[in-house]
């Protein structure tokens, strides 16, 4: 496979994390709308808008950056985001008893192993 499929496709995960992190820069009522959230007000909404959003846009950049230039440790720090998402959201079901979100979960496991895999990828192509 070239070395330019493996690094976009290494780089689709933080692409749409980016999509997110300007959807919340200028139509926030939108995006945390697809995420299951009511919008908040006051506080509440900047921290909701501002921790959403540097999430999206430092998890996007890891990914892309690391896709691009061939450093899987990049890649891995934005998988790992997603990672932790997902077990944060197991936990918020098992512990304060949030509805347990199925869909959220298997994309943000999905997007871990895909970026696991890329993260390989990358550097075995890095030579080509």
């Amino acid at each position: 496979m070239k070395t330019w499929m493996i690094r976009i496709a290494a780089a689709l995960p933080g692409f749409l994390l980016l999509m997110n992190a300007v959807g919340l820069a200028v139509a926030p009522e939108g995006v945390v709308t697809s995420l299951g959230m009511t919008y908040l007000d006051g506080l509440g909404r900047s921290s909701q808008v501002g921790d959403t959003g540097a999430f999206f846009a430092c998890g996007g950049l890891f990914i892309v950056f690391g896709a691009f230039r061939a450093r899987p440790q990049w890649i891995m720090a934005g998988g790992f985001l997603f990672l932790a998402a997902a077990m944060y959201r197991v936990l918020a079901a098992a512990l304060p008893g949030a509805e347990f979100a199925t869909t959220f979960i298997t994309v943000e496991v999905v997007s871990f192993l895909w970026l696991k895999v890329a993260a390989k990828l990358v550097v075995c192509t890095d030579t080509d």
